[in-house]
């Protein structure tokens, strides 16, 4: 490894070794609330270079897909303490305020995180990927006639992620009605979730896209190196991301409760911006790179795991500090923001299975989501009065959600065949396999 490689190596580690050392030496606990934002967030960002690495470095050895799930749980993680965290004080308080309000903070928590991630991560990657710097070269774009009309086009073999993202989302429509998260979607969706890393743990490992820099110089290592290299990458990395992101999220919490935004607002919507940016940081790294199939397939693999792990786990958090089985229950108004974000996901599949977004797509994504949130900000703050409660607003924006999701799904209807049946073949190719070894 040449000492350019490992130069880029050490100052993505020195970006996270202030705020490492300062959490391990307890120096962080006095640093001020704009200081803890700036070093965590530097952390993240070194964080989420390593991360990445690893992830591109993986896929010389496991299938892709895997690899890309393996990015996509590390990067999202700080997510599911935050979400823990208030799952658990939930069930530790259950049948107090302090109990009901960490339930619907939990629910709100992980509400907010899916919207920000398609609302903001999926467009914004998309409108990324094809006006940025070198967008002419990078082949999953084209250029179309028509008001915004170029397109990225996505991976071929992602209707697997598209099809089970699909079906989580379709159950998703469902929790409300059984007034909370219970065991039955906690089975449901954790066991959808295993299934699907399961069948693509089935595959072999792709022919792997040249690579540049530090993976390129890492995938020519030895195998039993370059497996201790990724493992160490992945490890260290996850490390830093944990240990930041919720001082940052809470930090960003901090400052924005100085201007006079709402604590819950805060916790449904910047706290989750912040835990999901080692995720955004990561596949805008991989888009610069000219792998904006790889980043989207991160994106994708993103909301699939927190679309099942994290609604499934917050029951299985609450019921350990409850001490018995106990069903995470939640207001109205938590139900709607579950309603929304199903819908927001049934539209987000309805706009890729084609296997393609475009800017114009993109951007009706995003100022969707923008516009739902400004909107219940100024009712909230009550600086605009339109007759509606912030629960009719949240309805009244799934139903649009909805009606263009099928709008779609029925313009598109070829292309969603397509999934379903490229999604079989793959589900019985792997069943297939591991058949034939048991005989």
């Amino acid at each position: 490894m040449n000492r350019k490689i490992l130069a880029i190596l050490a100052a993505a580690v020195a970006l996270t070794l202030p705020w490492l050392v300062s959490f391990a030496g307890g120096a962080a606990a006095g640093y001020s609330t704009l200081v803890t934002v700036t070093m965590s967030g530097i952390g993240v960002l070194g964080a989420s270079f390593l991360l990445t690495w690893g992830a591109e470095t993986a896929e010389k050895d496991v299938p892709r897909a895997f690899a890309i799930a393996v990015l996509a749980i590390l990067a999202v993680a700080p997510e599911y303490a935050v979400d823990a965290l208030y799952a658990w004080n939930a069930g530790q308080f259950a049948g107090t305020p302090r109990g009901i309000e960490a339930g619907n903070l939990a629910v709100a928590n992980m509400t907010g995180a899916n919207r920000i991630l398609i609302g903001i991560g999926w467009a914004g990657i998309a409108l990324f990927t094809i006006f940025r710097s070198g967008a002419a070269t990078d082949p999953t774009v084209t250029r179309k006639d028509g008001f915004l009309s170029d397109t990225i086009s996505l991976d071929k073999d992602i209707g697997l992620e598209i099809v089970f993202l699909l079906l989580a989302t379709v159950w998703a429509f469902l929790v409300p009605l059984g007034g909370g998260i219970d065991i039955f979607d906690t089975v449901f969706l954790v066991t959808l979730y295993v299934a699907y890393i399961l069948i693509i743990l089935r595959g072999d490992p792709e022919e792997v896209e040249e690579n540049v820099g530090v993976p390129a110089a890492l995938q020519r290592l030895a195998k039993p190196k370059r497996i201790a290299a990724v493992l160490a990458l992945f490890v260290y990395s996850g490390l830093v991301i944990f240990t930041a992101v919720e001082p940052f999220a809470h930090g960003l919490e901090g400052l924005g409760k100085q201007v006079g935004v709402p604590p819950f607002f805060m916790i449904q919507w910047i706290a989750p911006l912040a835990s999901e940016s080692p995720e955004l940081i990561a596949v805008a790294v991989l888009v610069n790179k000219a792998r904006s199939t790889a980043g989207f397939n991160a994106l994708i693999s993103s909301k699939l795991n927190q679309w099942t792990l994290l609604i499934g786990t917050l029951a299985v958090v609450y019921s350990i500090a409850l001490g018995q089985y106990g069903v995470l229950s939640f207001d109205d108004k938590q139900a709607a923001e579950i309603w929304i974000t199903a819908a927001q996901s049934l539209f987000a599949v309805a706009l890729i299975v084609n296997l393609e977004i475009s800017v114009r797509e993109a951007l009706v994504l995003f100022l969707l989501f923008i516009s739902q949130v400004v909107l219940e900000f100024l009712i909230l703050q009550e600086y605009i009065a339109i007759g509606l409660s912030t629960h009719d607003l949240l309805i009244g924006f799934a139903a649009v959600y909805v009606v263009l999701a099928l709008g779609l799904f029925i313009s598109r209807r070829k292309a969603f065949v397509r999934q379903l049946k490229g999604a079989s073949r793959t589900i019985q190719e792997a069943f297939s396999d591991t058949t034939s070894e048991t005989h």
